[in-house]
């Protein structure tokens, strides 16, 4: 079963501080799941999971934010998630370990203009379990393109991502339990065989 777990990734995505602790991204969900994202990476680094810490960073003048969100951007103003900003860190209690690998990212999925695909190809992987914020943007999109690219099983810990409100994140879930989504309590992912 070990075995099994090797070619299994953790996705930890968003768990910033501009998104967790405050500021126009604020994730209102997303306190409320750090003790769950924290006993999740402990769970697989004692699986041998590779564990991928997908962040957003962004260009301190936002010319890589989307449109709908450059207006936060400005000379002199430090925009969310900003690379090199307090806020693009992550919360406290989650840490970059050696062996682990940081993706960065510029929009909702970590599949959009990055490498991660190649990254886990090339490590073996074939099934994701996610964890982090915002379930309807950056989980829901990430999500709609592991299933799109045969990744199976994927697998969303539901007390380990959150929304703004607890019905946008359940519905989400919902929609992702839909089109073949594993959606476990971190409890349940947690005392699974692999």
């Amino acid at each position: 079963m070990a075995e099994d777990w090797k070619r299994t990734a953790l996705l930890v995505i968003d768990m910033q501080k501009d998104f967790v602790e405050g500021g126009p991204m604020l994730v209102k969900g997303g306190k409320d799941i750090v003790p769950n994202v924290i006993k999740a990476v402990e769970v697989a680094r004692e699986r041998g999971i590779l564990i991928v810490w997908v962040v957003r960073e962004h260009d301190p003048l936002g010319r890589d934010v989307e449109l709908f969100r450059r207006h936060l951007y400005s000379p002199g103003k430090v925009g969310p998630t900003s690379k090199g900003s307090e806020g693009a860190e992550l919360v406290d209690g989650l840490v970059i370990r050696e062996g682990d690998y940081k993706l960065v990212k510029t929009r909702f999925s970590a599949f959009f203009s990055t490498h991660l695909h190649s990254v886990l190809q090339g490590a073996g992987i074939n099934s994701l379990v996610v964890t982090g914020v915002q379930t309807p943007n950056c989980i829901r999109q990430t999500v709609f393109d592991a299933v799109a690219l045969d990744y199976k099983p994927v697998t969303v810990i539901v007390d380990a991502t959150a929304a703004a409100t607890p019905d946008i994140h359940l519905a989400n879930v919902f929609d992702m339990k839909n089109v073949g989504v594993e959606t476990p309590t971190l409890q349940e992912w947690s005392e699974s065989k692999a």
